[in-house]
């Protein structure tokens, strides 16, 4: 199969692992960036180049698509989607998944455990928005935020009304969640490949610090997943519409509650951390579902 990987930077550790993945199974894996293609469209011809090279001749392609070019990510991916080729992820799982108040929206219309949440435009609704989430400590999380940038425990309420406050006077759109205490600090990544989760780390945050993610100095170590936190994470993953996910969750005396759907996870956490070959799993999912592509 010639298997196009679609990510800005050839050198990245998940960009790498997944060319490696493919060429040792025997298919040609080709790195574009998204951001340097372009597409065409007439009549019946959706077209896609760079420069003056069209890109043909494509059995799949595995997006990787950062949260600052979605929009263009999007476009591309639809063009392949137009031309009747596989891929890992449409562009409408893209757009859904990178809106955290739709993801958490989502998830919850379909009866998937998540953290109690408030979300409102008008300053006169923040007592009101504090008491809906149990009072503090809460969270406070941009909705445009990735890595955990973007994300304040307020411990006091006071500390959260001038946060919130803050980021009103800003224009900036957020969430208010409930503090899960019992989680300490700590957060679980389940990797999902198709309707199945093949892999999982759990991941604590350095001392004093609530957020766990890697990004930020956290540690993670590979874990089995209960029936039920498994159960959770394939259904966030298929809530939205996604074929390969990061799904992020935390424990609580209520059971697994997600916290993010990730489209376009990385690789090297998760690897390092459970010894697993995640980007050869995402390959042998790409041979078994290229030929069923839309028709």
């Amino acid at each position: 199969m010639n298997i196009v990987i679609l990510s800005r930077n050839a050198n990245l550790y998940s960009t790498q692992r997944l060319v490696e993945a493919a060429e040792t199974r025997g298919h040609t894996a080709q790195v574009l960036s998204h951001t340097h293609c372009y597409v065409v469209m007439e009549k019946s011809k959706p077209t896609i180049y760079i420069k003056d090279q069209a890109i043909e001749n494509v059995d799949a392609v595995i997006p990787r698509i950062g949260s600052s070019v979605t929009y263009y990510g999007a476009a591309i991916i639809r063009q392949f989607e137009m031309q009747k080729v596989f891929t890992t992820l449409s562009a409408q799982s893209l757009v859904r998944s990178r809106d955290k108040l739709r993801t958490l929206q989502m998830l919850a219309m379909e009866g998937i455990g998540i953290p109690k949440t408030a979300f409102a435009r008008r300053p006169d609704n923040i007592d009101y928005l504090i008491k809906q989430v149990g009072g503090a400590p809460l969270i406070i999380k941009l909705i445009e935020g990735t890595q955990g940038l973007g994300v304040v425990l307020a411990e006091t309420k006071n500390a959260a009304k001038s946060v919130i406050e803050a980021f009103y006077g800003m224009n900036a759109n957020f969430l208010i969640q409930e503090f899960i205490k019992e989680a300490k600090g700590a957060d679980i990544r389940a990797f999902v490949v198709g309707d199945k989760v093949v892999g999982a780390m759990k991941r604590q945050g350095l001392e004093g610090e609530f957020r766990s993610n890697l990004h930020r100095g956290g540690e993670g170590r590979k874990i089995e997943l209960t029936p039920e936190e498994e159960d959770s994470a394939v259904r966030a993953a298929k809530a939205l519409g996604l074929s390969i996910a990061g799904v992020d969750m935390l424990i609580s005396d209520k059971g697994p509650l997600i916290i993010e759907v990730n489209s376009s996870p990385g690789l090297e956490g998760i690897e390092k951390s459970t010894g697993l070959d995640i980007a050869g799993k995402i390959i042998e999912f790409v041979e078994q579902n290229s030929k069923k592509s839309i028709v």
